[in-house]
């Protein structure tokens, strides 16, 4: 019999309830928009210069059942490195405002993805104190012509921006694309879970009382 899903808790319609951030960001580096929604089904629309982020973004969204479009322009013709981190940046800000006061979400989330000869863990707590580790030994540092050491950077952002603790460890694999991949796939299932509603939590998961 084939595995089935507990669909993701929603809120009730209303005004305040979408679970939503949509936002633009412009330097003079970049001009990114996202629009973010948690409660999704994996609807993604990706655009970007850099083809093999968008990739992985995609698998973001698809995998953690969000509804996620990114629209990206940067000056990768100096460097890949603002158009990703910036990208992380804005994710960041988008998965806060979208968490809005946080009540009944489930707060921690894990998730063992392999692919092939890969395995890769990640551990989400939305905690409201950014922490990133980060353990992804790779064998070649490009794919193309793309320096795959910036998702540690676009990660690095991610975190500080949307002020959760994130653990990301690679415990084996031999093919780079492989791992980032199954790093991402990790990724998006650890926070569909971590974000996820649970009627059994009552405000937030917190002893303080916040989160």
């Amino acid at each position: 019999m084939a595995p089935t899903r507990t669909a993701k808790p929603r809120r009730a319609r209303g005004a305040d309830s979408a679970r939503r951030a949509v936002l633009k960001r412009t330097t003079k580096e970049t001009n990114i928009c996202v629009d973010w929604t948690l409660d999704g089904t994996g609807r993604t629309h990706i655009k970007t210069p850099i083809p093999f982020l968008d990739h992985m973004l995609d698998l973001l969204g698809r995998h953690g059942f969000f509804d996620l479009t990114i629209k990206a322009v940067g000056d990768t013709h100096i460097d890949d490195h603002h158009t990703v981190e910036d990208i992380g940046i804005v994710l960041g800000d988008a998965l806060k405002q979208a968490l809005g006061d946080k009540k009944s979400i489930r707060r921690f989330g894990f998730a063992s993805v392999p692919l092939d000869e890969t395995l890769a863990q990640v551990t989400v707590d939305l905690s409201g104190r950014p922490y990133l580790v980060y353990n992804a030994q790779l064998p070649n540092r490009r794919i193309k012509d793309f320096d795959l050491y910036l998702f540690q950077d676009f990660f690095e952002a991610f975190v500080a921006r949307g002020a959760f603790n994130l653990h990301i460890n690679v415990l084996y694999g031999r093919n780079p694309h492989h791992i980032i991949e199954a790093t991402f796939k990790a990724f998006a299932r650890a926070l569909d879970q971590a974000t996820s509603l649970d009627p059994r939590v009552k405000g937030v998961l917190s002893t303080k009382g916040s989160l």
